[in-house]
């Protein structure tokens, strides 16, 4: 006979057994596509745990002692269908706490249960702008098949209209559905547009009126994806939503509703024009930046890379063949991702050949501002400098318009461009290194090829023009390899611009940067000012000052000239840190501390998005011309008085 307790150890068995989760699978150390980019430290996945209450993923933080690190609530899991897991509950930390680091943290973090048929998924920490995914991930030896982009391209035939490359407006307007500045913390969003055939890249600002109605004109030379970002001005803000998406040709106007969906998650809806018939595409997923990173981060030798590239090329192919099909993609959307997917892939690969260089000779700072470079791998700089070792952009086709539509193509051009082989060719001459860029692009006067030689006219226009009287004989060399009759056409029409432009100085426009200059202008009658824009989050800014403060003080000497030193805070007046460096390297100094959103406006004023960014004034406030105003501190005295010559004869 069975006695009462035992009666009750079995209960107890059954409901122990019966609340036991079911494990679908166990994966031990993972495979991942794209590892997450953590600043100050590697998050790596230790082992996936599928069972039929969760899918719990063990972490291991690796972080150097005392720095901080959070992981965030909003973090979910998404697998290859696009369905979300979100993050339940952890073990072993504190959710959207920041955590001092002990040097190495292992944790465990439950999300929602996936299905047993899952085999590949991301962790994707949050929908913020900047958040850090890990992307592909799955069970060691799982073999995914990437259709070529041949066969991509031949299951979306898309022919590019015959005016595709045209210069026009473009207005972005609409309209954030139960906007509240305060609540939101933000009053405008900005764009960097870098459009690869103009000289001057600026922020773009577009204000949000209380109502949150906005409207923006901006003016491109072809059709680009692009985004207007959410800077946050308020610390407080509970604002999710972080950025507006677009993609337009010239001569349109996008229409973009911004509004919460069922899940509360902000989402824009383009209700006609080219971002509705790129909808799908702008509300993906792909992140195809992010799958370039094990390229781009390579640390192995140069030489070695090409293995890396083709896994990065299949694994971006496999990216855009599942979510194309998942998210039902246009034949026009798929040929935008794979022109955006070949300008990121080339990029990476530069990125790669630059880190390589940076390593194989390092930069030495030099208290006096200069620097100097060192060989400390010769094997290194020769495996950079032969071209055969970038034979990986040979799968590209830069002769394809759509490349473009990457925002950051840019970069790409000025990546390849400016390419140890290409630069070594330069220096034998103009057109051996002309030839070079051939070769590595694809052996004939590709569109890129074309574009890199007008990046170069409008690099070095400026100081091309301090001898005016060999200016045509150089123009004409470059203009003899143009062959593209758009990028031509753009040349000579910059080239005539620039020629135009005949005063040495100029007034400024009406508007709220002016005003701010004028103010300053109005304190330093009859000197020239030198306004030199920074911010204490910029290295470069900070070394520049720092290495400059001798010299500055002995011009501040000077009654010709006064140097003034403006920066961005979020805080009104600027943040402790803020005043504590100006105390420290431009006490007595003319530094003017601006709103961001004020700060925005100079940028607009004067098309700059990088810093650190000078401009120069004369006596009587006129703004001078790019080529004629100083360049280097450094070189101040011998500037000034070649400016105050050319001014004279004028």
């Amino acid at each position: 006979m069975t006695n009462k307790k035992t009666i009750i150890a079995m209960m107890l068995a059954l409901v122990g057994m019966a609340g036991q989760a079911k494990v679908y699978k166990s994966i031990k150390s993972p495979e991942v596509m794209v590892q997450a980019d953590v600043l100050t430290g590697e998050l790596k996945i230790d082992e996936v745990m599928m069972t039929d209450t969760a899918t719990t993923l063990r972490f291991t933080m690796v972080c150097p002692q005392n720095e901080t690190f959070r992981f965030v609530k909003n973090s979910y899991l998404v697998d290859e269908d696009g369905h979300r897991y979100p993050l339940r509950s952890a073990e072993g930390i504190a959710l959207g706490t920041w955590i001092k680091s002990p040097g190495t943290t292992e944790f465990k973090v439950h999300f929602e249960p996936m299905p047993p048929h899952v085999q590949l998924f991301d962790f994707i920490e949050d929908d913020a702008l900047w958040a850090v995914p890990i992307l592909g991930i799955h069970e060691r030896g799982t073999s995914f098949k990437a259709p070529s982009i041949q066969e991509l391209y031949a299951r979306h035939p898309y022919t590019i209209p015959a005016d595709w490359l045209t210069t026009g407006n473009v207005t972005i307007c609409g309209r954030i559905e139960g906007y509240d500045a305060e609540r939101m913390g933000f009053t405008s969003m900005e764009a960097y547009i870098y459009d690869v055939m103009i000289s001057d890249h600026s922020t773009q600002l577009i204000e949000i009126e209380p109502d949150g109605t906005f409207e923006k004109t901006i003016r491109l030379s072809y059709p680009m994806i692009s985004a207007f970002y959410v800077k946050i001005d308020n610390t407080d803000s509970n604002a999710d939503f972080t950025e507006m998406p677009f993609f337009a040709r010239p001569g349109e106007t996008i229409d973009i509703a911004i509004r919460q969906n069922e899940n509360g998650q902000w989402e824009c809806c383009y209700p006609v024009g080219s971002s509705h018939e790129a909808e799908r595409l702008l509300k993906s997923d792909l992140r195809l930046k992010e799958m370039t990173r094990p390229l781009s981060s390579f640390k192995g030798n140069f030489s070695e890379a090409g293995t890396v590239a083709d896994q990065v090329w299949q694994n971006m192919l496999a990216r855009i063949d599942r979510i194309s099909r998942r998210d039902h993609f246009t034949p026009m959307e798929v040929g935008l991702a794979l022109g955006e997917m070949q300008s990121n892939f080339a990029m990476a690969l530069m990125d790669c050949a630059m880190n390589s260089e940076f390593r194989y000779m390092p930069i030495q700072l030099h208290e006096d501002g200069s620097f100097t470079q060192s060989v400390t791998d010769s094997i290194g700089m020769k495996t950079l400098a032969d071209a055969s070792n970038y034979k990986a952009l040979q799968r590209i086709d830069f002769n394809n318009p759509l490349l473009m539509v990457a925002d950051d193509y840019y970069f790409t051009l000025n990546r390849i461009r400016k390419a140890p082989p290409v630069r070594q060719a330069k220096q034998a001459s103009p057109d051996t290194g002309m030839a070079m860029l051939q070769e590595l692009t694809g052996k004939n006067d590709n569109l890129t090829a074309q574009l890199c030689i007008l990046q170069d006219i409008l690099d070095n226009f400026n100081s091309w023009r301090q001898n005016e009287a060999t200016l045509p004989t150089v123009m004409n060399q470059y203009l003899s390899k143009l062959t593209h009759p758009y990028v031509r056409q753009k040349t000579e029409e910059f080239y005539q611009a620039k020629m135009s432009q005949r005063e040495l100085a100029s007034p400024l426009p009406e508007g709220p940067g002016s005003e701010i200059i004028r103010h300053v202008i109005a304190k330093y009658p009859g000197r020239y000012l030198v306004f030199d824009f920074w911010g204490l989050g910029c290295g470069g800014c900070r070394i520049e000052i720092q290495n400059s403060k001798g010299l500055r003080a002995e011009i501040a000497k000077r009654d010709d000239v006064k140097l003034v030193f403006i920066a961005g805070e979020r805080t009104p007046g600027g943040s402790d840190a803020y005043k504590k460096y100006v105390a420290e390297w431009l006490a007595d100094e003319e530094a003017v501390c601006v709103s961001l959103s004020d700060f925005r406006h100079l940028q607009e004023l004067f098309l700059f998005s990088g810093i650190p960014y000078s401009e120069t004034f004369t006596p009587d406030g006129l703004r001078l011309r790019e080529d004629v105003k100083i360049q280097s501190l450094f070189n101040i005295d011998m500037e000034l008085k070649a400016l105050k010559e050319k001014l004279k004869k004028k």
